[in-house]
């Protein structure tokens, strides 16, 4: 069988990026989103990713690039490539509906000898237990006529050291034929791509990539609280430490866990695990962990607000970055939401400064009506303190340090210097 045009279905932070890279080799792909929003902006050839440039959409279109909301176009495609969120419920349990609203929409249209591939983390056994019932349903028989793989997404939105095509592909398929088909088609996409025996040991090699993370992070920001009483700054003993050679690879503390990856996929192993009676004690701590680092942000600011002779109630306060990382535009999950949701609760009077967000977007669960506050030496002073939540590389550090009354690193961005406006949280 030979995979000439992909359809991808979800044109996010994952999505476009695969879009572009597939369109560079060859493949004609056909873009599919909900969002008519996104659509329309791609056919103007504008981008709505910070990191990636409208040029790259030009050279998209260039290459034969077309999206559309219109569903009945997976007709037209050999491969379907998911992409699409898998976020938690209120309960903080696996949601699947943009999963299962996807397949609902595709499954009317496949036709024989289609290779379907799901991208978006999940928990072991989603791809067999859910995609697979359809499409067998549907009268194919998988390994046959249809094809059917997990290959996780591996994206580091921001990162300039990583691209589509060098990061290494895991692939899992239903059977040997559906995993000889999905190594042939990422094959041509990226440089190494890694076979695994099952949809499963795919599934699961991605929520241990995450899970890692997750439970290295909350180690250093528990270690982080220890130091903070003993009065050591975190950041020089992790920096000291990652100079062994061996043994030791450095995490860094922060203000808490963001994006859709690290806060979130974990909590799907949690979930599966309960069916096999099973209790993930490591992966339940790191979260909790992580998940008090807002809280103890507030309380670092509340302390040095206090010092000053300041209540929190009243007080102004700029938030330095709302995206979750540096040098992105990515707020999903950003601790910084959290942090000012809870200052506001508080009392306090709250503005952002990131260049990369214009105005506080319409989240699933959050608003909060600001638009980005520029910064300059007038400005600063404003404020009863400012709180560095994201080290974007463009900011003045050391103008932010000169020109605020009381400056909360939460990024370690003033280890070593000692002045008594700095609070390390």
């Amino acid at each position: 069988m030979d995979i000439k045009v992909v359809g991808i279905i979800g044109l996010g932070y994952v999505g476009l990026p695969l879009a572009i890279r597939c369109a560079e080799v060859g493949y004609k792909v056909i873009g599919f989103d909900i969002d008519p929003a996104k659509i329309d902006s791609l056919d103007k050839h504008q981008t709505y990713i910070a990191h990636l440039e409208n040029n790259l959409i030009e050279n998209l279109y260039n290459n034969g690039f077309s999206c559309t909301t219109d569903f009945s176009k997976i007709s037209e495609v050999d491969a379907i490539i998911i992409c699409v969120p898998t976020p938690l419920d209120k309960h903080r349990e696996p949601d699947l509906s943009y999963i299962l609203s996807t397949l609902d929409s595709v499954v009317p249209y496949i036709r024989k000898n289609q290779l379907i591939s799901l991208e978006s983390t999940t928990y072991p056994g989603t791809t067999d237990e859910e995609i697979v019932p359809l499409i067998q349903k549907a009268g194919f028989t998988i390994g046959e006529d249809y094809y059917v793989v997990f290959s996780p997404e591996r994206e580091d939105p921001g990162n300039p050291n990583f691209t589509t095509a060098t990061i290494p592909k895991v692939v899992g398929g239903y059977t040997k034929a559906c995993l000889d088909l999905g190594v042939a088609l990422y094959s041509k996409i990226v440089n190494q791509v890694v076979p695994v025996s099952s949809t499963k040991a795919a599934e699961m090699t991605k929520l241990l990539e995450n899970i890692h993370r997750s439970v290295n992070i909350g180690l250093v920001n528990e270690m982080k609280i220890i130091s903070d009483k003993m009065d050591i700054d975190i950041h020089e003993v992790i920096n000291a430490a990652a100079t062994k050679p061996f043994g030791f690879t450095p995490y860094y503390p922060g203000p808490g866990l963001g994006g859709h990856c690290i806060p979130i996929d974990p909590f799907y192993l949690t979930w599966k695990a309960k069916e096999y009676g099973l209790h993930t004690r490591f992966i339940e701590l790191a979260g909790e962990v992580n998940r008090a680092m807002p809280e103890w942000v507030v309380n670092k600011i509340l302390l040095g607000l206090n010092e000053n002779g300041k209540a929190v109630k009243g007080s102004n306060i700029l938030i330095v970055g709302l995206a979750y990382k540096k040098n992105i535009d990515d707020m999903r999950e950003s601790p910084s939401v959290e942090v000012m949701e809870h200052l506001l609760r508080l009392g306090a009077n709250i503005k952002y400064h990131d260049d990369f967000i214009s105005h506080f977007p319409h989240m699933r669960n959050h608003y909060i009506p600001l638009d980005n506050t520029a910064i300059t030496k007038e400005s600063l002073q404003q404020f009863d303190c400012v709180v560095i939540m994201t080290d974007h590389d463009y900011l003045d550090y050391a103008m932010l340090l000169e020109h605020s009354k009381l400056l909360v690193d939460t990024r370690g961005k003033y280890t070593n210097v000692k002045n008594p406006k700095i609070i390390k949280a």
